[in-house]
Parts: C-alpha cells; structure tokens; sequence
C-alpha cells in the first residue's frame, strides 16, 4: 500500500501524478507489483529505481506533481527529515492507475480469496 497525502489525490485520480519518491531503509516494492492507494484504487508499479535527491531535475519532478526538482526536494526534506539524517535510499516509483474494469475486477479478485480464506 502507497499512502499519499490528500492534497495529491485529485492528481493520482487524474493520471496527473504518476511517480512518487520515497526514502526507505530498504526498497519496499518491485517492479510489476500491484498496490492500492487509499482514496484512489489499485495501481500497476511500472519501475522502481534508486535515485539521488541531489541529481533530481524539474523534468523528473514534474510526474511527481511538482513544478521544480527544488519544490520536490522541499517536500520531501519534510516529509523525510529522520529518513535523510539516517542515510536511507531514495527510490523513484513510477506508477499507473487501473482503469475502471481492472479496478472493479482487482476488487472482486480480492473479495474471492478473502471468502476463500474464511472458509478454510
């Protein structure tokens, strides 16, 4: 599961933003994984890549909902602050949202196996 703030939502709904930057430990997806995001639905992991914050350009922030690399780079020195002081790794996940039918189906798949497992 990715969490995002409210204020990106509309832009994930929208197909508007469709990466995210997020410092971890160690890295927590893959790519071809599928994931959920509250408040939007499922989502495909298109690629997952190491990144430094420093080397971040405004094309690389523009996916990410950001005008400038610095404005992404502000945002994420919030949001990270005990992550960066730790040294962990920045990682780029590039993301689509399912359509309509793939998020209706994903839905129906996962209420399926979780029958399954009360059966058991």
């Amino acid at each position: 599961m990715l969490l995002f703030k409210k204020k990106f939502m509309d832009a994930i709904r929208s197909g508007e933003k469709t990466q995210t930057i997020r410092l971890w430990k160690v890295c927590r997806m893959k790519t071809g994984q599928r994931s959920y995001i509250p408040g939007a639905g499922y989502i495909r992991v298109l690629s997952v890549q190491p990144v430094q914050l420093a080397e971040l350009t405004d094309d690389d922030a523009r996916p990410d909902g950001f005008a400038s690399a610095d404005a992404l780079r502000q945002e994420l020195a919030s949001l990270y602050r005990d992550q960066m002081a730790e040294g962990h790794q920045a990682y780029r996940i590039r993301f689509e949202l399912f359509g309509p039918a793939e998020q209706e189906a994903t839905r129906a798949e996962r209420q399926a196996a979780k029958a399954a497992r009360q059966t058991r």
